[in-house]
């Protein structure tokens, strides 16, 4: 099975079914000092490791903002909703280590999983190359549910496009009208690609008269 059809499996399962439902998925975004970028990625990569050493982690990956090395985001899948309660404590001693060193407090975001198509075994996240995405999806509430239909079709077409790995939906839980938008692509190739897809282009007009914030696109290289 090629790695596009592996996608496609996943993401026909994801969409109502009660795994994504249930688990717990957090975005984090940590930004820090030029001069603490370096002893920073080290430290949120030990913490990433200990978190996924933790019973119930099923995702605790670190990410560095391409061009901006100052900035990181953390993304982060528990299972059952109230798994990370015993994460939390880890957090706060990280935000208090980071403390000094930070240009803005930590940024969590609890979220809830609309839609996830996880890489096929042999599309690991930690390839040198992979481009990662994330994309803060900010519309006026009475069009949240025409935004989680845009969004579902977009995963669709996505998923089945050559370069594929992971494409997933989080629905923030404190702002039902918020989302984020996470892409892995095993390129930045098959990322540029993407954007200039017809069925890109089309969800990008779509979503237009919806937006209540400017569309909040950021690349990534992971460093877990």
């Amino acid at each position: 099975m090629t790695a596009s059809a592996s996608a496609s499996a996943s993401l026909a399962a994801a969409p109502g079914g009660t795994e994504a439902a249930a688990s717990c998925h957090l975005v984090t975004y940590i930004e820090v000092g030029a001069a603490a970028a370096r002893s920073t990625a080290a430290r949120l990569r030990r913490f990433a490791v200990a978190g996924r050493a933790q019973e119930g982690c099923a995702l605790c990956t670190v990410l560095r903002e391409s061009g901006r090395p100052g900035r990181f985001a953390m993304l982060e899948s528990w299972r059952g909703r109230n798994a990370p309660q015993s994460h939390e404590a880890a957090v706060r001693a990280l935000a208090a280590e980071l403390d000094p060193v930070l240009a803005a407090p930590l940024d969590r975001r609890p979220s809830t999983g609309l839609l996830a198509a996880l890489p096929p075994a042999d599309a690991a996240p930690g390839l040198d190359t992979v481009c990662v995405v994330l994309t803060h999806v900010d519309v006026v509430p009475p069009a949240k549910d025409e935004a989680i239909a845009q969004l579902l079709r977009l995963a669709e077409h996505s998923v089945a496009e050559p370069g594929a790995l992971r494409i997933e939906i989080l629905q923030q839980d404190s702002r039902p009208n918020h989302f984020t938008l996470v892409e892995m692509w095993r390129d930045g190739a098959a990322r540029d690609a993407h954007v200039m897809a017809a069925h890109t282009r089309a969800f990008r007009q779509g979503l237009a008269p919806l937006a209540g914030a400017l569309y909040d696109e950021r690349l990534y290289a992971t460093i877990r």
